[in-house]
């Protein structure tokens, strides 16, 4: 596994990441997809985001610099066999026989 530096999160998950103890104290049993919903109505209704979007300029401030120390280190992706891995494509699928289908094949068959 590469130690390649993560990502820097959004403003907003730097909000969210703190704001979410509150929003469970505020709403007892809510469901984790609740949390992140009712996290997007505050976030959308809040004015100044000043503060957070200064963390996350920082935050991409750091991990810039850290990528770049990291692949003057020889940890570039292409050196670690060309960065992301592509997924391999789903088998298509074979449409199965009806038992209609199956039951003429094997009258099929029969007849030579």
């Amino acid at each position: 596994m590469s130690d390649k530096p993560k990502r820097p999160l959004s403003a907003y998950m730097l909000w969210l990441n703190s704001a979410r103890e509150s929003i469970k104290r505020e709403n007892p049993g809510i469901k984790v997809t609740e949390v992140a919903k009712r996290g997007g109505e505050l976030w959308r209704a809040m004015k100044d985001k000043s503060e957070w979007e200064a963390k996350a300029a920082k935050a991409k401030d750091d991990y810039d610099r850290a990528v770049k120390e990291f692949e003057a280190n020889g940890g570039s992706s292409a050196a670690n066999g060309g960065g992301a891995k592509k997924r391999a494509k789903p088998a298509k699928k074979v449409a199965k026989k009806s038992k209609k289908e199956e039951s003429d094949e094997d009258d099929d068959d029969e007849s030579e």
